[in-house]
């Protein structure tokens, strides 16, 4: 189950707060410079060539749906060969391995008939690099080198929730932190100093789910929104102090996407199986925070994928196991503008204009969206397996990646 999962046009983007140091001439982090999915990226091409874009490179990799990253020329993700997992450092101008490090990680008592993970992305913080994996083990690792820094056991040891897919949720930076869901009560979240992987603070009350957490900033404060297996919950992330909570339960904890965040104090969150779409309205006053829900709609439902937000607009592929067109829905009012089923499941990356996505089935697509509906600019076959992961779009180099083969192709305008 792709669980760590997981959301844009030329109106007004409300973007999510960019990560501390963050630029958009990288990829630092699970959704990209902004933690939302969109980049600043200018000079993509508004078609492809017969064939699809330029492949810039194309090698084998191990199983896992970790999304990659990309900061200073170099590639981090996570892969699984037969039980053992993998973080591997790669050259982004050629796929060349850097470094890897590779630790055992049994599947045993996990359910992996959709895969068997790693589902988590890494995330960046200076020369230090965070990646967990399946069996909830959290590495810090010299970016340099791959050597390890210090470890921790988020399940064995911290105690956090067991989820039988595997543990799936993104770990997020934070000053001197690194913030990752564990789950239970007083500890939904741990906060770990990254030289040491020491306990900061533990914070919040609900158990684990397959989301990652995302930060935003509210009344000039900055606060961590962690969607669990029945709540929805903001935390202060220097402390873990609990701010407001809100109900948002799924039949077997299966909420997966990402809280998509927008500056205007509106958070929209969605899941499939029976969870369905809300968005609520936060509104900042002295050191409390007041939640309203503007809506709910069962006919809102995204499994794995990421959701963008364009203006008044939200758009993301939306379905459970049978179809999942892309779907325009009003971000005011829930009201459902347009399906299109263009595409199968898919995953959304924004830039210039434009969305990127990369269906179920392997194929990549290049569209543009309004509220009246979508445009193809162009698609094109680049895998022949399940692909999960949502790209990474640095400049005008786009990273993909499935459960065989990582690759790089070039989606700028050609000379």
């Amino acid at each position: 189950m792709r669980a760590s999962l997981a959301a844009l046009l030329a109106v007004v983007a409300l973007p999510s707060l960019a990560a501390p140091g963050s630029a958009n001439d990288a990829w630092p982090q699970w959704g990209g410079p902004n933690g939302n999915f969109m980049t600043d990226s200018q000079g993509l091409a508004e078609s492809w060539p017969f064939g699809g874009p330029p492949e810039l490179w194309r090698r084998d990799l191990g199983e896992g749906y970790s999304a990659i990253l990309e900061q200073d020329g170099v590639l981090y993700t996570h892969y699984r060969v037969g039980q053992r997992e993998i973080v591997i450092a790669l050259s982004a101008e050629n796929g060349a391995t850097l470094w890897e490090h590779s630790y055992p990680a049994a599947t045993r008592g996990w359910n992996i008939d959709r895969g068997a993970g790693p589902h988590a992305t890494p995330a960046i913080a200076g020369e230090r690099l965070f990646a967990v994996g399946l069996t909830g083990i959290l590495h810090a690792l010299r970016r340099a080198d791959g050597v390890v820094l210090w470890k921790q056991d988020l399940i064995g040891e911290m105690k956090g929730t067991f989820r039988n897919r595997g543990y799936s949720a993104s770990p997020i930076v934070y000053g001197d932190a690194v913030l990752v869901p564990l789950g239970g009560e007083s500890k939904a979240v741990v906060a770990l100093d990254q030289a040491d992987g020491s306990v900061l603070w533990r914070g919040g009350n609900d158990e684990n789910s397959y989301s990652s957490p995302t930060l935003i900033e509210l009344g000039g404060h900055r606060q961590l929104v962690v969607w669990g297996a029945e709540e929805i919950t903001g935390l202060d992330p220097g402390t873990g102090e609990q701010l407001w909570q809100h109900h948002h339960a799924t039949r077997g904890a299966f909420n997966i996407s990402t809280p998509l965040w927008s500056d205007d104090g509106l958070l929209f969150v969605s899941s499939a199986y029976d969870g369905g779409g809300r968005v609520l309205k936060l509104v900042a006053d002295d050191d409390s925070t007041h939640v309203e829900e503007l809506w709910f709609s069962n006919q809102m439902r995204i499994h794995f994928g990421t959701a963008i937000r364009l203006g008044d607009t939200i758009y993301a592929s939306s379905g459970d196991f049978g179809p999942a067109p892309m779907t325009a829905v009003d971000v005011h009012s829930g009201e459902i503008l347009w399906r299109d089923r263009a595409f199968s499941k898919h995953s959304l990356v924004y830039a210039d204009g434009k969305l990127i996505l990369l269906d179920e089935d392997g194929v990549l697509g290049l569209v543009k969206v309004s509220r009246q509906g979508m445009k193809v600019l162009a698609r094109t076959q680049i895998f022949d397996s399940l692909a999960w992961t949502v790209p990474t779009l640095v400049g005008t180099k786009l990273y993909l990646r499935n459960r065989k083969e990582i690759m790089a192709l070039e989606l700028g305008q050609p000379n």
